[in-house]
Protein backbone atom coordinates (compact mmCIF):
# COMPACT_ATOMS: atom_id res chain seq x y z
CA UNK A 1 0.00 0.00 0.00
CA UNK A 2 1.08 3.58 -0.71
CA UNK A 3 0.54 6.37 1.79
CA UNK A 4 -1.39 9.08 -0.07
CA UNK A 5 -1.24 12.70 1.06
CA UNK A 6 -3.12 15.74 -0.21
CA UNK A 7 -1.68 19.24 -0.55
CA UNK A 8 -3.14 22.48 -1.91
CA UNK A 9 -1.33 24.05 -4.86
CA UNK A 10 -1.35 27.64 -3.65
CA UNK A 11 1.84 28.29 -5.65
CA UNK A 12 3.71 26.49 -8.47
CA UNK A 13 6.51 25.69 -6.02
CA UNK A 14 4.19 23.24 -4.24
CA UNK A 15 4.81 20.77 -7.07
CA UNK A 16 8.56 21.09 -6.64
CA UNK A 17 8.29 20.79 -2.85
CA UNK A 18 6.30 17.58 -2.73
CA UNK A 19 8.08 15.96 -5.65
CA UNK A 20 11.23 16.48 -3.62
CA UNK A 21 9.71 15.08 -0.44
CA UNK A 22 8.29 12.12 -2.36
CA UNK A 23 11.70 11.26 -3.79
CA UNK A 24 13.34 11.51 -0.36
CA UNK A 25 10.64 9.54 1.47
CA UNK A 26 10.75 6.80 -1.13
CA UNK A 27 14.53 6.68 -0.86
CA UNK A 28 14.01 5.98 2.86
CA UNK A 29 11.73 3.05 2.03
CA UNK A 30 8.30 4.68 2.52
CA UNK A 31 5.80 4.09 -0.33
CA UNK A 32 4.46 7.65 -0.62
CA UNK A 33 2.58 9.72 -3.16
CA UNK A 34 0.60 12.95 -3.18
CA UNK A 35 -2.39 14.60 -4.84
CA UNK A 36 -2.69 18.33 -5.44
CA UNK A 37 -5.91 20.28 -4.86
CA UNK A 38 -7.07 23.69 -5.99
CA UNK A 39 -8.68 24.47 -2.62
CA UNK A 40 -8.82 23.15 0.93
CA UNK A 41 -12.53 22.33 1.09
CA UNK A 42 -12.24 19.53 -1.49
CA UNK A 43 -9.08 18.22 0.19
CA UNK A 44 -10.77 17.98 3.58
CA UNK A 45 -13.81 16.27 2.11
CA UNK A 46 -11.61 13.71 0.35
CA UNK A 47 -9.68 13.06 3.56
CA UNK A 48 -12.89 12.25 5.45
CA UNK A 49 -14.19 10.20 2.52
CA UNK A 50 -11.11 7.98 2.77
CA UNK A 51 -9.64 9.02 -0.57
CA UNK A 52 -6.58 10.36 1.25
CA UNK A 53 -4.65 9.08 4.25
CA UNK A 54 -3.13 12.43 5.20
CA UNK A 55 -3.65 16.08 4.30
CA UNK A 56 -1.25 18.99 4.61
CA UNK A 57 -3.88 21.29 6.05
CA UNK A 58 -4.22 24.97 6.78
CA UNK A 59 -5.40 25.78 10.32
CA UNK A 60 -8.88 26.48 8.97
CA UNK A 61 -8.86 23.13 7.14
CA UNK A 62 -7.91 21.45 10.42
CA UNK A 63 -10.94 23.02 12.11
CA UNK A 64 -13.25 21.77 9.37
CA UNK A 65 -11.68 18.29 9.30
CA UNK A 66 -12.15 17.94 13.05
CA UNK A 67 -15.79 19.05 12.88
CA UNK A 68 -16.61 16.80 9.92
CA UNK A 69 -14.92 13.84 11.60
CA UNK A 70 -16.83 14.31 14.85
CA UNK A 71 -20.13 14.52 12.98
CA UNK A 72 -19.39 11.29 11.09
CA UNK A 73 -18.15 9.34 14.09
CA UNK A 74 -14.59 9.43 12.80
CA UNK A 75 -11.32 10.76 14.14
CA UNK A 76 -8.55 12.91 12.73
CA UNK A 77 -5.36 13.79 14.52
CA UNK A 78 -2.47 16.22 14.06
CA UNK A 79 0.61 14.26 13.04
CA UNK A 80 3.36 16.84 12.56
CA UNK A 81 3.77 20.55 11.93
CA UNK A 82 6.65 22.79 10.99
CA UNK A 83 8.58 24.60 13.72
CA UNK A 84 7.49 27.79 11.93
CA UNK A 85 3.80 26.87 12.35
CA UNK A 86 3.88 27.31 16.12
CA UNK A 87 2.99 30.42 18.11
CA UNK A 88 2.20 32.86 15.32
CA UNK A 89 0.36 36.14 15.94
CA UNK A 90 -1.60 38.59 13.80
CA UNK A 91 -1.51 42.37 14.10
CA UNK A 92 -3.85 45.27 13.43
CA UNK A 93 -1.95 48.21 11.94
CA UNK A 94 -2.80 51.90 11.64
CA UNK A 95 -0.89 54.70 9.95
CA UNK A 96 1.51 56.41 12.33
CA UNK A 97 0.12 59.86 11.47
CA UNK A 98 -3.56 58.87 11.85
CA UNK A 99 -5.74 59.74 14.87
CA UNK A 100 -6.18 56.04 15.60
CA UNK A 101 -4.31 54.78 18.65
CA UNK A 102 -6.59 52.08 20.07
CA UNK A 103 -9.05 49.53 18.72
CA UNK A 104 -11.88 51.64 20.10
CA UNK A 105 -10.83 54.41 17.70
CA UNK A 106 -11.82 52.15 14.79
CA UNK A 107 -15.53 52.64 15.48
CA UNK A 108 -17.24 53.95 12.34
CA UNK A 109 -14.00 53.57 10.39
CA UNK A 110 -12.75 51.10 7.74
CA UNK A 111 -10.63 48.04 8.45
CA UNK A 112 -8.85 46.27 5.55
CA UNK A 113 -8.47 42.50 5.80
CA UNK A 114 -7.30 39.64 3.60
CA UNK A 115 -9.40 37.01 1.88
CA UNK A 116 -12.67 35.89 3.46
CA UNK A 117 -11.10 32.51 4.37
CA UNK A 118 -7.79 33.80 5.73
CA UNK A 119 -7.35 32.80 9.38
CA UNK A 120 -4.45 35.16 10.00
CA UNK A 121 -5.62 38.24 8.09
CA UNK A 122 -9.40 38.09 8.50
CA UNK A 123 -10.95 35.58 10.90
CA UNK A 124 -8.57 35.95 13.85
CA UNK A 125 -8.14 39.75 13.69
CA UNK A 126 -11.90 40.29 13.34
CA UNK A 127 -12.42 38.03 16.35
CA UNK A 128 -9.98 40.27 18.24
CA UNK A 129 -12.07 43.29 17.31
CA UNK A 130 -15.26 41.51 18.40
CA UNK A 131 -13.71 40.85 21.81
CA UNK A 132 -12.96 44.59 21.99
CA UNK A 133 -16.68 45.25 21.53
CA UNK A 134 -16.60 46.20 17.84
CA UNK A 135 -18.97 44.31 15.53
CA UNK A 136 -17.74 43.86 11.94
CA UNK A 137 -20.12 45.43 9.45
CA UNK A 138 -21.98 47.29 12.18
CA UNK A 139 -19.49 49.26 14.26
CA UNK A 140 -16.94 49.47 11.46
CA UNK A 141 -16.71 48.74 7.74
CA UNK A 142 -14.76 45.69 6.61
CA UNK A 143 -12.89 46.11 3.33
CA UNK A 144 -11.93 42.62 2.19
CA UNK A 145 -9.39 41.61 -0.45
CA UNK A 146 -10.48 38.21 -1.76
CA UNK A 147 -7.31 37.11 -3.51
CA UNK A 148 -6.78 33.36 -3.69
CA UNK A 149 -10.12 32.40 -2.19
CA UNK A 150 -10.10 28.73 -1.20
CA UNK A 151 -6.41 28.84 -0.26
CA UNK A 152 -7.16 29.83 3.35
CA UNK A 153 -4.79 32.77 3.31
CA UNK A 154 -1.80 30.86 1.88
CA UNK A 155 -1.75 33.45 -0.91
CA UNK A 156 -0.45 36.63 0.75
CA UNK A 157 -1.83 38.93 -1.94
CA UNK A 158 -4.86 39.85 0.13
CA UNK A 159 -2.69 40.97 3.03
CA UNK A 160 -0.44 42.99 0.75
CA UNK A 161 -3.45 44.76 -0.80
CA UNK A 162 -4.91 45.45 2.66
CA UNK A 163 -1.67 47.17 3.65
CA UNK A 164 -1.63 49.16 0.41
CA UNK A 165 -5.19 50.32 1.08
CA UNK A 166 -4.11 51.46 4.55
CA UNK A 167 -1.15 53.43 3.18
CA UNK A 168 -3.32 54.97 0.43
CA UNK A 169 -5.80 56.27 3.00
CA UNK A 170 -8.54 53.94 1.76
CA UNK A 171 -8.67 52.17 5.14
CA UNK A 172 -7.95 53.19 8.72
CA UNK A 173 -6.43 49.85 9.75
CA UNK A 174 -5.08 46.71 8.13
CA UNK A 175 -4.88 43.13 9.44
CA UNK A 176 -2.09 40.67 8.69
CA UNK A 177 0.07 37.95 10.19
CA UNK A 178 3.09 39.29 12.06
CA UNK A 179 5.54 37.45 9.76
CA UNK A 180 4.14 39.36 6.77
CA UNK A 181 4.30 42.58 8.77
CA UNK A 182 8.06 41.99 8.98
CA UNK A 183 8.28 40.82 5.33
CA UNK A 184 6.44 43.86 4.00
CA UNK A 185 8.81 46.07 5.95
CA UNK A 186 11.86 44.35 4.47
CA UNK A 187 10.54 44.50 0.90
CA UNK A 188 9.49 48.15 1.18
CA UNK A 189 5.72 47.72 1.02
CA UNK A 190 5.60 49.21 4.52
CA UNK A 191 7.76 52.34 4.88
CA UNK A 192 9.93 52.53 8.02
CA UNK A 193 8.02 54.21 10.84
CA UNK A 194 4.92 54.61 8.68
CA UNK A 195 2.58 52.47 10.78
CA UNK A 196 1.89 51.49 14.37
CA UNK A 197 0.55 48.25 15.85
CA UNK A 198 -2.84 48.85 17.46
CA UNK A 199 -3.31 45.31 18.73
CA UNK A 200 -1.91 41.80 18.47
CA UNK A 201 -3.64 38.45 18.84
CA UNK A 202 -2.62 35.78 21.29
CA UNK A 203 -0.27 33.15 19.78
CA UNK A 204 -1.86 30.48 17.58
CA UNK A 205 -0.70 27.57 15.42
CA UNK A 206 -0.84 27.39 11.64
CA UNK A 207 -0.52 24.45 9.20
CA UNK A 208 -0.67 20.84 10.37
CA UNK A 209 -0.33 17.40 8.77
CA UNK A 210 -3.71 15.81 9.46
CA UNK A 211 -4.28 12.05 9.34
CA UNK A 212 -7.58 10.18 9.35
CA UNK A 213 -8.34 7.06 11.39
CA UNK A 214 -8.75 4.89 8.28
CA UNK A 215 -5.11 5.46 7.27
CA UNK A 216 -2.70 2.50 7.58
CA UNK A 217 -1.22 2.95 11.06
CA UNK A 218 2.18 1.49 10.24
CA UNK A 219 2.72 3.76 7.25
CA UNK A 220 1.48 6.79 9.16
CA UNK A 221 3.94 6.19 11.98
CA UNK A 222 6.77 5.63 9.51
CA UNK A 223 5.80 8.85 7.72
CA UNK A 224 5.86 10.81 10.98
CA UNK A 225 9.14 9.27 12.08
CA UNK A 226 10.86 10.11 8.81
CA UNK A 227 9.66 13.72 8.79
CA UNK A 228 10.70 14.22 12.43
CA UNK A 229 14.11 12.74 11.65
CA UNK A 230 14.91 15.28 8.93
CA UNK A 231 17.88 17.39 9.98
CA UNK A 232 18.63 20.86 8.71
CA UNK A 233 22.29 19.94 8.96
CA UNK A 234 21.80 17.28 6.27
CA UNK A 235 22.70 18.84 2.89
CA UNK A 236 20.36 16.43 1.11
CA UNK A 237 17.23 17.54 2.96
CA UNK A 238 18.04 21.17 3.71
CA UNK A 239 16.82 22.40 0.29
CA UNK A 240 13.48 20.64 0.88
CA UNK A 241 13.10 22.22 4.31
CA UNK A 242 14.02 25.63 2.94
CA UNK A 243 11.41 25.35 0.18
CA UNK A 244 8.74 24.37 2.70
CA UNK A 245 9.78 27.12 5.12
CA UNK A 246 10.98 25.24 8.18
CA UNK A 247 14.13 24.12 9.94
CA UNK A 248 12.56 21.13 11.72
CA UNK A 249 9.32 19.16 11.86
CA UNK A 250 7.65 19.03 15.29
CA UNK A 251 4.92 16.75 16.69
CA UNK A 252 1.43 18.03 15.90
CA UNK A 253 -0.69 19.59 18.63
CA UNK A 254 -4.24 20.93 18.92
CA UNK A 255 -4.01 23.54 21.69
CA UNK A 256 -3.04 26.28 19.24
CA UNK A 257 -6.39 26.20 17.42
CA UNK A 258 -8.74 27.30 20.21
CA UNK A 259 -8.71 30.95 19.07
CA UNK A 260 -9.54 29.96 15.52
CA UNK A 261 -12.41 27.73 16.63
CA UNK A 262 -13.88 30.77 18.41
CA UNK A 263 -13.26 32.99 15.38
CA UNK A 264 -14.95 30.50 13.04
CA UNK A 265 -18.03 30.42 15.27
CA UNK A 266 -18.08 34.19 15.66
CA UNK A 267 -17.95 34.69 11.90
CA UNK A 268 -20.35 31.84 11.12
CA UNK A 269 -17.78 30.40 8.72
CA UNK A 270 -18.47 26.70 9.40
CA UNK A 271 -21.24 25.26 11.53
CA UNK A 272 -20.63 22.72 14.28
CA UNK A 273 -20.94 19.88 11.76
CA UNK A 274 -18.28 21.33 9.48
CA UNK A 275 -20.63 22.61 6.79
CA UNK A 276 -19.58 25.81 5.01
CA UNK A 277 -21.98 28.52 6.21
CA UNK A 278 -20.10 31.70 5.21
CA UNK A 279 -22.45 33.37 2.71
CA UNK A 280 -19.72 35.16 0.75
CA UNK A 281 -17.34 32.21 0.47
CA UNK A 282 -17.13 30.35 -2.82
CA UNK A 283 -13.88 28.37 -3.18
Amino acid sequence: MTLLMGAVAYDPKVVTIWEGFRAWLRSQGLPFDFLLYSHYERQVEDLLAGRLHAAWNSPLAWVRARRLARTRGREVRPLVMRDTDRDLTSVVLARHDAPVTTLADLKERTVAVGAVDSPQATLLPLALLRRAGLRPGEDFTVRRFDIGTGLHGDHVGGEREAVRALLAGEADAACLVDANHLLFGREGTLPPGGTRVLAQTEPYDHCVMTVVDTAPADLVEEFAGLLLSMSYADPEVRPLLDLEGLTAWRPGRTAGYAQLEEAVDGAGFYDAAGRVTAEEYAP
